[in-house]
């Protein structure tokens, strides 16, 4: 019997909850690394140069692949004791570009729980990132039908969490936020006076870290190991 009854709202995150997403970028990361072959910075400090470097890219271009690519390239001149030949920044847009090429890979468990889910709440997925990269993987991931609408965002801060809330009409109480994330999915969920579910996901993107919030005065916070326990409580 779920814990909860039928008629919540539920904002679903889309990137290493449905799918796998960050495993990708690693890949592409430790790709890059190796090619750079810094002779004085070891790897861990050069991912640490990424990680800033990701972060001011973010500020000026927001989420996604494009800005990455950027990332990428700007942290090897960063680095780099020579000048970066165009050859050279062409191969590491191509470590970007082994992203794109992936198949989407749905998390154990995502179809039928959305399916069991999508017949007793109000199903919503709430992502962030680039429109077109986002609206294109829900499209090749097949989970389209199982919600009633779609919210991809600039960011995720509580304003826009409480933007989302007003659109899709939630009653008081019942909205919920589901997903990997501390610092996008959970904290600013529960800032915007959600409940929360926090999904662990083993490969999270670092930049995406945080520690969980305490949690307001008749709000929830459930902890949950895998997307299919979600039909325990809902």
């Amino acid at each position: 019997m779920p814990r909860f009854p039928a008629g919540q709202t539920l904002l679903i995150d889309a990137d290493d909850t449905l799918w796998e997403n960050n495993i990708y970028f690693e890949r592409a990361i430790a790709a890059f690394i190796s090619f750079l072959d810094h002779q004085e910075y070891t790897p861990a400090q050069v991912r640490q140069t990424l990680n800033t470097v990701e972060r001011e890219t973010i500020l000026s271009h927001g989420y996604g692949l494009s800005s990455f690519t950027r990332s990428l390239v700007d942290c090897f001149e960063r680095l780099s004791p020579a000048p970066v030949s165009e050859d050279k920044r062409e191969r590491i847009r191509g470590f970007a570009r082994t992203i794109a090429e992936q198949e989407i890979e749905l998390l154990p468990g995502v179809p039928e729980t959305l399916s069991e889910l999508s017949r007793r709440h109000h199903l919503v997925l709430m992502t962030k990132g680039n429109h077109a990269e986002q609206a294109d993987k829900l499209a090749r991931s097949g989970l389209a039908p199982h919600f009633a609408a779609v919210e991809i965002v600039p960011e995720k801060d509580p304003q826009a969490y409480r933007d989302v809330i007003l659109r899709q009409k939630a009653a008081p109480r019942s909205g919920w936020m589901i997903g990997n994330s501390p610092k996008s999915d959970i904290n600013p969920a529960l800032a915007a006076g959600l409940h929360a579910v926090f999904l662990f996901h083993k490969d999270t993107w670092v930049l995406e870290h945080a520690t969980v919030s305490a949690v307001p005065e008749g709000q929830h916070l459930i902890e949950l190991d895998s997307f299919a326990q979600l039909t325990e409580i809902f």
